[in-house]
């Protein structure tokens, strides 16, 4: 009996089945071989046991490509330093203090084959999604860029906060769309907050908690809007700290240490290739990388075969080859700064480290969505010049797809590149109109006056102060003409009116809006100094931003001067002259329609799908900030899923309605979230045609929130 019960005794037993054991041969006489199926079952169940409680993120596969094919810095030498000849660096993440989820995300952890509720129940999920303990397989390393930071050559940046782990392969199950979108069939992820690298500069290569959430929001609120981004998969924070002074106000405090997992394909941005740039003219800064050029041709050939298999396929030219992933680059960023325009983002540092190649939303720091609509409206409090404002969005992102041509060179002809950028903004409208006419709901015909009808809408909503995302989700409640409503046509107009007219501003509050940064005195000065000293002028400010100043005083002259009733009045007359003219427009759309009605309900579907109830305002973030510092995370989620069904209508301001962060994530209420205590675990993207796919899916103020983490150029 003995030598049974001990034939094949695995090494290394547990005292608890050395205990089992023992029972077993006691009980054996009385019990008879049920006792020892009982045993042997035991035994299974414990070497099960031991197999499924290892944790979910140590059997993921690993396939780490381009550590392989792009040159690696093998030195593990501590602090910043200069990297040559290099596009990654090894790095050692560092560890800290009880690291604990503040929320994950299902829907993006799905990507890697995860299941959300085995990572929170893991006992390690904390540790390997801070970088306090590296996965098998994982190689972390950091990214070696350059970039344009408010147009003026950098030099070397690179990773100097976020830490590059490995590349997963996609789970053999995910759907043909992504894979689609994602040719590489591998998932990059990083952890952004790990601590040191050698492009930290004179940071530590920590992120706080406060940063980290907003990071997190965003990542999954973009995606859910259907516009391209990376992804958010977790959220861990620590008892670790680190010193900030968040207002720079020289008050500073300590702040936990808190970690992001972001996934995307890849993470090559524009200043990826900016690393072989020669000295500039105006900043003596050069690439770390410069007469390197092999590698300039190695990293395109990754990129291209990686990404874009099929310009590879068609070209064997490769020059052509070049040209054509120049084109399909420059398509893809087009297409995303008119999502950015259409949902009213403000990426608030667009410089040529921050822009995806593969036209992604990346690096999250002192963005915003606008409340009322101002063309001007900037989110970066260092962005004095209004140099990434919304409305200069476009034009930037042509400007950076212009030096990232000039790093392309000689891989990509000059004039060849000059030719694709020609192509920029013909694109870009196309994109912009095909958004906006979805977002009135002109379906069936497109004519040029469409764009008029649409720029004169984007002037009421400037003139009236009106609400932005507001604005747009109350125009589907306005009807198409049919025959013989004449006489109902003045109460539809009354109708739409009345409803405009609650998402527009008060005078006070247009009167603050229009308040100059400057003070008078400054102004009067510069304006003096433009005339006086040009050169002297051109150093320290530049004609457009005195010309905003001087226009915001002019306004602002004007609503001192008027009252309540007269601006309420000029309101309503400006409304009713653009709804006249969108009735017109409607009423072209229904010609030649047999069936109106259902052309009316197909436009509220659409325009409800495009149009956002919700967008992750600046005081939703902020509420979630102030819970989550307080050791609250259910800010971060909803209270419960009541709070999606009952918030309803129109999200304008912190009284009128208490929008929790997650309501955002579908831009109407959400289905399928998954809620916890104190964690919450992201669902389906809600907005109606959008969410299926990684990359195409078919405030104010932020700086100060975002603090000395956003900015002119952070260490990412």
């Amino acid at each position: 009996m003995r030598s049974l019960l001990s034939l094949n005794r695995p090494t290394g037993f547990s005292w608890m089945t050395s205990l089992k054991l023992r029972l077993a041969r006691s009980n054996f006489l009385r019990s008879g071989i049920v006792v020892v199926v009982r045993y042997f079952s035991a035994v299974v169940m414990d070497d099960m046991g031991l197999a499924v409680s290892r944790s979910p993120l140590e059997r993921l596969e690993f396939d780490n490509v381009a550590l392989k094919k792009l040159p690696l810095d093998t030195s593990e030498e501590p602090g910043p330093r200069r990297v040559t000849g290099a596009c990654f660096s090894r790095v050692k993440p560092q560890p800290v203090l009880k690291p604990r989820f503040v929320a994950v995300s299902n829907d993006a952890l799905a990507l890697l084959g995860l299941n959300a509720m085995e990572v929170l129940n893991d006992p390690l999920g904390p540790e390997y999604l801070s970088g306090s303990k590296v996965m098998p397989g994982s190689e972390p390393a950091a990214h070696c860029y350059c970039g344009h930071q408010f147009g003026s050559f950098a030099g070397q940046l690179g990773d100097g906060a976020a830490c590059y782990l490995g590349e997963l392969k996609a789970p053999a199950d995910q759907c043909s769309e992504l894979l689609r979108e994602n040719p590489s069939g591998r998932w990059e992820i990083q952890v952004k907050g790990a601590g040191l690298t050698p492009y930290s500069r004179q940071a530590d290569g920590r992120k706080v908690l406060r940063s980290s959430i907003r990071e997190f929001l965003c990542s999954e609120a973009v995606f859910a809007l259907g516009v391209p981004t990376t992804r958010a998969g977790s959220l861990v924070t620590s008892d670790s700290k680190v010193v900030r002074d968040v207002y720079y106000s020289g008050n500073p405090r300590k702040e936990r240490c808190s970690v992001v997992l972001r996934i995307a394909p890849t993470f090559i941005r524009f200043g990826s290739f900016e690393i072989f740039k020669a000295t500039d003219e105006n900043t003596g800064r050069q690439g770390p990388s410069y007469g390197h050029d092999a590698i300039r041709g190695q990293m395109m050939d990754y990129v291209i075969e990686t990404f874009y298999p099929e310009i590879q396929q068609n070209h064997t030219d490769r020059v052509e080859r070049n040209v054509a992933f120049f084109r399909e680059v420059m398509l893809r960023t087009a297409r995303l700064v008119a999502q950015w325009q259409c949902v009213g983002f403000c990426h608030g540092v667009l410089n040529t480290d921050n822009m995806s190649i593969l036209g992604l939303t990346i690096d999250y720091g002192p963005y915003g969505f606008m409340d009322r609509f101002d063309p001007d409206f900037i989110c970066n409090a260092s962005d004095n010049s209004g140099r990434y404002s919304y409305q200069a969005q476009p034009a930037i992102c042509r400007w950076n797809l212009a030096r990232l041509a000039e790093a392309l060179d000689p891989e990509l002809p000059p004039g060849r590149a000059e030719a694709v950028l020609d192509e920029y903004q013909p694109l870009y409208n196309t994109f912009y109109l095909g958004n906006m006419r979805k977002k009135l709901g002109l379906l069936r015909r497109e004519e040029p006056e469409d764009e008029m009808l649409i720029t004169e809408l984007l002037q009421t909503m400037h003139n009236t102060g009106a609400d932005f995302t507001n604005t747009f989700r109350c125009l589907s409640q306005i009807p198409c003409p049919t025959e013989g409503d004449g006489e109902a046509e003045e109460g539809v107009i009354k109708m739409a009116k009345d409803l405009l007219l609650e998402q527009c501003a008060s005078l006070e509050e247009l009167k603050a809006a229009n308040k100059p940064s400057m003070d008078p005195r400054e102004l009067a000065m510069l304006m003096q100094l433009a005339q006086s000293n040009q050169s002297l002028f051109q150093m320290i400010s530049d004609r457009r931003t005195v010309a905003m100043q001087l226009e915001k005083l002019g306004r602002l002259k004007e609503l001192l001067e008027a009252d309540e009733v007269e601006v309420k009045a000029k309101h309503r007359e400006d409304w009713a002259t653009w709804i006249t003219s969108y009735r017109e427009r409607l009423a072209r759309e229904v010609e030649g329609q047999s069936d109106v009605q259902a052309l009316q309900e197909e436009r509220v579907k659409v325009m409800d799908g495009t149009n956002p109830r919700y967008v992750l305002r600046n005081y939703i973030a902020q509420n979630a900030i102030e819970a989550a510092e307080n050791g609250d995370f259910t800010e971060v989620s909803l209270r419960s899923s009541n709070d999606v069904t009952r918030t309803v209508g129109f999200s304008k301001g912190r009284k009128k309605h208490a929008v929790s962060a997650f309501t955002c994530f579908s831009g109407f209420p959400s289905h399928g979230l998954i809620f916890l205590p104190s964690l919450c675990v992201i669902g389906p993207a809600g907005v109606e045609g959008s969410g299926k796919a990684f990359l195409y899916p078919a405030g104010s103020g932020a700086a100060e929130l975002a603090g000395p983490e956003g900015g002119r150029g952070a260490e990412e």
